[in-house]
């Protein structure tokens, strides 16, 4: 008599014992709780959440892949050249132009400082950008870059979080939760939704960055290492091998299952998720995960080293990940809060990361995949026009104005966006809040940001909040 069977004839549900299943059930269980799961007739549970799914009207993207330069990059020394900061370098700034300014950090008596690094024009869209940006500089035609960009926070984690969720307040959906669950994911062997990290430290915001607030947590982003398993403990322990390891899931799933069904609890539908999605990744993720397969010639397009923890390394995965069907992938690089050191750390920061989001674009580009994938770069404020407070080379957080580019997905190429004043401190015209940006992302994925919702207390939440939030036609081709 197998466990099914004896389970039927002499144990209630709720009297079972969970170190009984566990010794005695094997094969066959998790196949019971996976058909559940896949919405198959006859079965109690719902669909697959994160089957793919039709957007509201035909996309521009499908794909996206956000390079977050969280600490914030400097506009000033990168894309928005002020010849003013240059003419009045070492002057106070007019006392209008401060009047009601908040700041982390900054004194009242800090001098404007002019750029540190010279620019020119790039392309055939004559596009102004940073000696310190040469290789983004080489696909100028290929980029949308805003100018114009605004957000209402002043620190990092919370300026982190609107970037990231659209609110200022932990527990609210990410970006990539939201892409996930509108479009679900075309890759069933991999998770929907990748996080890289590779700067000196995690992002201010932590895991919230990805997480998936009130949405069930089967659509937050799966942190992946790029130096050994892609995941934590993804490999076998000794001693245990696959048919072991599938017999223990299959028991352990069918316990979750049975709790699933009686509570309909969406951790308990993420758990079993989770542990399938952790089986099928023991033998597809080591594979997407290893770059030593590319040819040279595309590992020294990206700058990329096999076994090392790098930004390049994390791009040419991007791209990989994107290949097999993976619908959001997002790059945390937690380097560029330059509140002193300006020069020399701006330089490294550009070192490690402008060749290889090039190469990004470039190679997505040469394999077809950039019309539909959709590539974000930036942080999550601007700095500000004067010099911090004691510093002589550094800037402070400022939320009036920063810049960030855009490529793919139905952008259009070699445009630039928007302007700022004199001494890049305020947005003089086509301003973009941080919720229009998002308006914006979902509009190329296919939806109308004000009808992508989720129902929670009675509300009708969606991405861009309650505020009103605008497409920005201008930027999509």
């Amino acid at each position: 008599m197998n466990c099914q069977s004896y389970l039927s004839q002499h144990i209630q549900p709720k009297t079972l014992a969970r170190r009984w299943f566990l010794k005695e059930c094997g094969v066959g269980l998790g196949a019971i709780a996976l058909s559940q799961l896949a919405g198959i007739p006859g079965a109690h549970a719902s669909a697959d959440p994160i089957a793919p799914k039709q957007p509201q009207f035909t996309p521009r993207a499908k794909n996206v892949i956000f390079l977050f330069m969280a600490g914030a990059p400097s506009h000033l020394e990168l894309f928005d050249y002020k010849p003013d900061l240059v003419k009045f370098n070492g002057t106070l700034p007019p006392p209008e132009l401060l009047e009601g300014y908040r700041a982390a950090f900054i004194k009242p008596n800090s001098k404007l400082m002019g750029p540190k690094f010279k620019f020119g024009k790039h392309g055939e869209c004559g596009a102004e950008i940073s000696e310190l940006l040469p290789h983004l500089a080489g696909v100028a035609d290929d980029i949308t870059i805003i100018r114009s960009m605004t957000t209402d926070a002043f620190n990092h984690a919370p300026a982190q979080l609107q970037m990231s969720t659209g609110s200022q307040q932990f527990g609210k959906p990410s970006l990539g939760a939201w892409t996930l669950y509108g479009l679900g994911s075309e890759c069933n062997n991999l998770p929907g939704f990748v996080v890289f990290n590779t700067g000196k430290k995690g992002p201010s915001a932590g895991s919230a960055n990805w997480g998936s607030g009130y949405l069930p947590p089967v659509y937050q982003g799966a942190p992946f290492r790029t130096v050994g398993d892609p995941v934590l403990y993804l490999s076998n322990p000794p001693g245990v091998d696959r048919e072991l390891q599938r017999e223990s899931l299959d028991a352990i799933n069918a316990l979750n299952q049975q709790h699933f069904a009686e509570f309909g609890d969406p951790q308990i539908e993420a758990r079993i998720r989770s542990f399938e999605m952790a089986y099928q990744m023991q033998a597809t993720a080591p594979d997407a995960n290893d770059i030593s397969q590319e040819p040279q010639h595309v590992l020294d397009l990206y700058g990329a080293e096999p076994g090392v923890r790098s930004f390049a390394n994390s791009c040419l995965l991007a791209r990989r990940l994107v290949e097999r069907g993976v619908r959001f992938v997002e790059i945390f690089h937690e380097s560029w809060d330059q509140h002193g050191d300006l020069v020399k750390d701006i330089k490294q920061n550009c070192q490690d990361t402008d060749q290889a989001s090039a190469a990004l674009i470039a190679d997505l580009k040469q394999r077809g995949l950039l019309e539909d994938t959709l590539v974000v770069w930036g942080g999550e404020f601007g700095r500000t026009p004067m010099v911090e407070g004691d510093h002589n080379d550094g800037r402070d957080h400022h939320p009036n104005a920063f810049t960030m580019w855009l490529a793919g997905g139905g952008t259009t190429a070699g445009l630039t966006y928007g302007e700022t004043d004199s001494l890049g401190f305020n947005v003089v015209s086509e301003q973009v809040h941080v919720r229009d940006l998002h308006a914006t992302i979902l509009q190329l994925l296919g939806f109308d940001h004000s009808r992508l919702t989720y129902k929670i207390q009675g509300l009708d939440q969606r991405l861009t909040g309650v505020e009103e939030a605008r497409v920005i036609e201008e930027i999509i081709a």
